[in-house]
């Protein structure tokens, strides 16, 4: 009990130390409370920072930073105006459309499954059989008619659509063309002592710029290859599955487990077990490879070095805590708690 009423002590009586712990709990509340409510804020800051690193890199190749800015404030527009008027309406599209198919997927489906106390008797029963078609099609009929609620609901909501549509564009521009005088502003508020946090800043900073830009790259770089290739071999609702498999490279490792079971299932329900099928798992199973041992080491070479457990216990936890935002940021975060353990001062450094 002593050896930690001396640590706390230690603790305590170092300026830097305190600093750094009000902070990190000040940021988790801040983030906890009013995440919701600051969304369109959060979200500007996230795209300002990920669209900071071609600003820098135009601003290498001597143009001005105004000019820089407005160069990739234009290119972002357009491609917000892109998903928002291209994409989007087709990735609703085919939604309805595949919702309105479960009924004809289960019945092909289900004549699959009636061959299976047939062929395995001493398994399965024809009363089990059925059993299992109604629980599957009642979970997929529930589950689809979910995502169909949902899309109308929040997809087209008007209100959301005109915050996000109009509010993050301006404040994304602000906060790229401001920065300077934002981090002033801040620096100026600051304690002066704060060496240990600008050390946890320095290292949580270049490795979350680096983590979120190359994640944006891999996300579209995973889309556009798998929609060319469901494209050209013709498997339905290409650019809906393309985009699952893109998002899917968000969460390490259970990601693109997860998001094979819907490309087979739709494989299988087009083609049954044909060539055709086959093909596309295979060209679908090459493509994970690259992803996972091409494109993510020249992406993310020494840009994170945290063990799989702990990806996976981050992916866990700060998913639970903040939703789809928890799991997208959660190498990032884990990173902010690897830098903030490796810059806490050890009770050697702490006695010398």
């Amino acid at each position: 009990m002593d050896n930690i009423t001396q640590w706390f002590r230690r603790q305590v009586a170092n300026p830097q130390i305190v600093f750094l712990t009000i902070a990190l709990i000040a940021f988790i509340l801040f983030i906890t409370y009013t995440g919701q409510m600051l969304a369109p804020v959060l979200a500007s800051i996230v795209i300002a920072y990920l669209l900071e690193g071609i600003v820098k890199y135009l601003q290498r190749l001597k143009v001005p930073r105004f000019a820089s800015v407005v160069i990739v404030y234009i290119w972002f527009v357009v491609f917000i105006l892109v998903i928002m008027f291209a994409l989007m309406p087709l990735l609703f599209n085919q939604t309805k459309e595949m919702v309105q198919n479960i009924p004809a997927m289960l019945s092909q489906g289900q004549a699959g499954l009636l061959t299976l106390p047939q062929l395995y008797p001493e398994l399965f029963s024809e009363v089990q059989v059925y059993d299992m078609i109604d629980s599957i099609r009642t979970e997929l009929t529930g589950y689809g008619q979910h995502i169909l609620t949902l899309s109308l609901s929040s997809v087209t909501s008007l209100i959301s659509v005109l915050i996000y549509a109009i509010l993050v564009p301006m404040l994304v521009f602000l906060f790229l063309k401001d920065k300077d005088k934002i981090l002033a502003w801040l620096h100026e508020r600051l304690p002066k002592d704060r060496q240990l946090a600008d050390q946890v800043w320095g290292e949580v900073d270049i490795n979350i710029g680096n983590y979120i830009r190359g994640k944006f790259w891999e996300i579209l770089l995973v889309w556009a290859v798998c929609w060319i290739t469901f494209v050209v071999m013709g498997l339905q609702w290409a650019a809906l599955l393309a985009v699952l498999v893109g998002l899917s490279v968000i969460i390490p490792y259970v990601g693109a487990s997860v998001v094979t079971i819907p490309v087979a299932m739709v494989a299988w329900f087009q083609w049954g077990w044909t060539t055709p099928f086959f093909y596309l798992m295979l060209a679908y199973l090459v493509i994970q490879a690259l992803d996972g041992n091409l494109l993510v080491p020249l992406l993310f070479s020494e840009v994170v070095n945290i063990h799989p457990i702990a990806i996976i216990v981050a992916i866990l936890f700060f998913g639970g805590l903040w939703g789809f935002w928890g799991v997208f940021f959660a190498i990032p975060l884990a990173t902010l708690v690897q830098a903030v353990i490796s810059a806490w001062p050890s009770s050697d450094r702490q006695t010398e």
